[in-house]
């Protein structure tokens, strides 16, 4: 069986990617698990997507602990422990990042010993960050060496048929192009063993203290805790305000920030919360005198 995850940030298709991968085993005959995995994030929150596939039955459910292929769409996530990238890498999982960094480069930072490739599926793509996840499905779809360009083209078809003639044309372009780069490497992923469900072992039972409910409930029913979590982490895109064309209408950003994180100075000027800011951009939607907009956030421009 194939075990395969792909690890990104909301917006960058990885249940997309997912998706396209699975159509494409089906349209070799293989039967398919494909599933997104994610909570209430917003645009650039970790996420991940699992592909399962294989000739028989697929008993297995839940996310994929040992994979034999792990994608990654933004390289920022591979040192975040929350984003889980390298849960589950053994010496055999195929290892592909989305980076214009060397593989080389990569292996020396996580001194891994298993396989590990590079796309700069980003760079491929230009600005458009909805190919990144076609493209790397696509890289996905050589590596495992069963699936045919033929598949591949159908399943992007298949999955982003609503997008339209010009959106469609342009991702299967990306597809394709990354399936064929991938050639030297066809057939370099192989399929994990059956896990048998007769060595399984309950776990132990564990005693839990009973403490007070202030002691013992999750942080976030205290009072001024979510201060702490840096969700800024998240951006992909950051609002700037230009204070030239700023209205000082005093409410209309401040009221939209579904995170409450821009707040109104004495003078009535807006003031972005950086370090909670997650880039969702509502207030660039919102702006009635368009005084606020986009740059990406690896060009590192100070508000």
């Amino acid at each position: 069986m194939y075990r395969i995850r792909f690890h990104g940030r909301g917006g960058q298709g990885m249940k997309t990617a997912s998706r396209i991968l699975g159509s494409a085993f089906f349209q070799q005959g293989y039967e398919v698990q494909d599933a997104p995995r994610y909570g209430a994030e917003r645009r650039g929150a970790p996420v991940f997507a699992y592909v399962r596939a294989a000739r028989r039955t697929i008993q297995e459910r839940g996310i994929i602990l040992e994979p034999d292929l792990v994608i990654v769409a933004d390289d920022s996530l591979v040192p975040m422990p929350a984003a889980g990238v390298l849960q589950g890498v053994t010496p055999r999982t195929v290892l592909l990042i989305s980076s214009g960094e060397t593989p080389e480069t990569w292996r020396h930072r996580l001194n891994i010993a298993g396989p590990l490739l590079t796309l700069q599926a980003e760079a491929a793509a230009g600005a458009e960050q909805h190919f990144v996840g076609t493209a790397l499905a696509g890289a996905a779809a050589r590596l495992v060496g069963v699936i045919t360009l033929l598949a591949l083209e159908q399943a992007v078809q298949l999955e982003l048929a609503g997008l339209g003639g010009e959106t469609l044309s342009s991702n299967l372009d990306q597809a394709l192009a990354a399936y064929e780069l991938m050639a030297p490497q066809a057939g370099l992923v192989s399929e994990g063993e059956a896990l048998a469900a007769a060595a399984y072992q309950r776990p132990d039972w564990v005693e839990l203290p009973l403490d007070e409910a202030d002691a013992a409930a999750a942080a976030i029913h205290a009072g001024a805790t979510s201060v702490e979590v840096r969700t800024g982490l998240w951006r992909t895109l950051r609002p700037v305000i230009d204070y030239q064309r700023c209205n000082r209408c005093w409410w209309v950003c401040s009221e939209f920030c579904p995170d409450s994180a821009i707040r109104v100075n004495a003078e009535h000027f807006p003031e972005i919360d950086y370090d909670h800011c997650k880039g969702c951009l509502i207030c660039v939607a919102q702006c009635p005198a368009h005084a606020i907009s986009a740059i990406p956030e690896s060009s590192e421009a100070q508000p």
